[in-house]
């Protein structure tokens, strides 16, 4: 059986990480998410995988190549435009004779999703999705069943209108069968997967598959941070934690169990890096600065004696000396929307460079290639390129 990976989105709530890089090559535990997917693909015994890509695809092609590290074979079926999850499935199309697993190539699954998903499929025949249960199931495509027989699937319901806590998780298998379903499917604009399974239901047998293992969505930036904290927490607790032997730590430098360093990483006399936090290769952590609950991309820099919370810092970024990212809860406004009581303390864009002294409020999204002067506050969202002046 073959899986298609779905992983041609671009992610614009996510801006300004996904300016230069798709959403599924954000870094979850200093490897990116799509990785994840992969792997867990791999240990689920399949070996053919076919990665529909799209928006900056070469930065996907390039780091996963035919698959051979993760002893899989990658083939590339390429969506030009970004016309949703049912047009990307559909490009897929020409690599599949028989029944297969689809995915999304930005949400964190383990093995187990599709070994369930699997079996199941052995032993009914029937096409299957699977399932989760979540706290907010209204951000998401929630399942309705007649015991495991799904029977509508309703996109981000308002808040009480449905008593269902399960949701798609956004793992599939089907047969050859859906490419003629989506087809047949009326659009205007994107063209939805979800709204292609709607139609289906009502004429094919779709199975809720249970599945309660970790499973993470990154829609938001703060997503980021909890599924980097969350993973981080997981694998220390089972002895996978890893610090690459080429990072630099100081002897009077303090690093918890639960961080992640990749290559070439310093960590340099009296910081503190705590708990929940990656640092990307090549970031260096100056004298006596404190990071906590943060993802440091490559190649950025914490400059002496600043404070870094609940943040995301983007590649190549400085924060500069005894300059303090708040961190906490706070209301963040995405797309004219208003998200309450988030823990953010702030993203800062690729190649932005954050001035000594500066204090950036909990909330604050700065964008690539930003220049902060020292002594400033910097408050909300900074467009790209701008510069912030003190007064």
């Amino acid at each position: 059986m073959k899986a298609v990976v779905l992983a041609a989105g671009e992610g614009s709530r996510l801006r300004p990480l996904t300016n230069r890089r798709p959403k599924p090559m954000l870094p979850v535990g200093n490897k990116p998410l799509l990785e994840s997917v992969i792997e867990s693909i791999a240990a689920a015994g399949v070996d053919e995988i076919v990665l529909v890509v799209g928006y900056h695809r070469e930065r996907i092609q390039t780091y996963f190549g035919d698959g051979r590290r993760w002893n899989v074979d990658i083939t590339y079926a390429v969506q030009e435009k970004q016309l949703g999850t049912g047009h990307a499935l559909l490009q897929a199309e020409p690599y599949i004779g028989s029944d297969f697993i689809a995915m999304n190539g930005d949400r964190y699954i383990e093995p187990s999703a599709v070994e369930t998903l699997i079996d199941d499929h052995r032993q009914t025949g029937a096409a299957g999705l699977a399932t989760t249960r979540v706290e907010t199931p209204s951000r998401f495509g929630v399942i309705e069943r007649d015991k495991q027989t799904v029977t509508d699937i309703i996109e981000k319901p308002i808040p009480g209108t449905t008593t269902s806590e399960q949701i798609n998780a956004g793992v599939y298998v089907f047969g050859p069968d859906i490419f003629a379903a989506i087809r047949q499917t009326e659009s205007r604009g994107e063209l939805a997967l979800t709204r292609t399974l709607r139609n289906y239901v009502e004429d094919h047998p779709l199975r809720a598959i249970p599945y309660d293992g970790l499973w993470g969505d990154v829609s938001h930036p703060w997503d980021l941070l909890w599924l980097n904290g969350y993973v981080l927490d997981k694998q220390d607790s089972i002895g996978e934690g890893d610090t690459a032997r080429t990072a630099h730590v100081a002897s009077s430098a303090v690093v918890h169990d639960d961080v992640m360093m990749g290559e070439d990483v310093t960590v340099r006399a009296g910081a503190v890096v705590c708990r929940g936090t990656s640092l990307g290769e090549n970031a260096t952590v100056c004298a006596n600065a404190v990071v906590e609950d943060a993802v440091v991309f490559p190649d950025a820099t914490i400059e002496p004696g600043a404070v870094v919370r609940d943040c995301i810092v983007g590649a190549n970024a400085t924060i500069g000396p005894n300059t303090t990212v708040e961190g906490g809860v706070t209301d963040v406004t995405l797309d004219e929307t208003v998200h309450h009581d988030v823990t953010f303390g702030g993203l800062i864009g690729d190649n932005a460079r954050i001035g000594g002294n500066v204090t950036v409020l909990p909330g604050a999204i700065v964008g690539d290639g930003v220049t902060v002067e020292s002594g400033t506050t910097v408050r909300e969202r900074i467009e790209d390129g701008a510069v912030v002046r003190r007064g």
